[in-house]
């Protein structure tokens, strides 16, 4: 049984951006006052990507706001790399296929799930200028499409 997960963060500039091609679950290591920070929703993860280094999946470029009711020597810094909890045959995997077919490595939300904090990391391939407009264009005409569906029935 699968149970309630509590986004904290999402990335709604990803699916935008980047075609997804596969979404992963992975665990974070975080510190106590980044957990805190987090639950207060004090994360952005627009510019945020994960890389493989030494075996190891990091991810880079997250920003989790210092938690206000810490002193300042005891809290994290701001975007230090974080290192994502996965099974070691999916970071090879993982690896294989951005190194291959030069694919990136996206989060797309942050949440919690039991307690814990879990990243979904996307698989992704970077859509071009004329990729979006293609998308948009589609989204447009489906939604003309409902709407006349929508006219017709009512």
């Amino acid at each position: 049984m699968e149970s309630d997960r509590t986004v904290v963060a999402s990335n709604r500039r990803a699916r935008r951006n980047y075609e997804v091609l596969d979404t992963f679950e992975c665990g974070m290591v975080l510190r106590g006052t980044e957990v805190k920070s987090l639950r207060a929703g004090g994360a952005q993860m627009g510019d945020a990507y994960a890389r493989v280094r030494d075996d190891e999946m990091w991810l880079m470029g997250l920003h989790i706001a210092p938690w206000t009711h810490a002193s300042p020597n005891l809290g994290h810094e701001v975007e230090r790399p974080r290192k994502l909890l996965m099974h070691r045959g999916e970071i090879n995997r993982l690896r294989a296929r951005t190194e291959q077919d030069r694919l990136q490595l996206i989060p797309l939300e942050i949440y919690f799930r039991d307690g814990r904090a879990k990243l979904e990391l996307a698989l992704a391939r970077g859509r071009r200028l004329y990729d979006k407009r293609q998308a948009i264009r589609k989204r447009e005409t489906d939604r003309e499409a409902r709407r006349a569906l929508r006219d017709r029935s009512a």
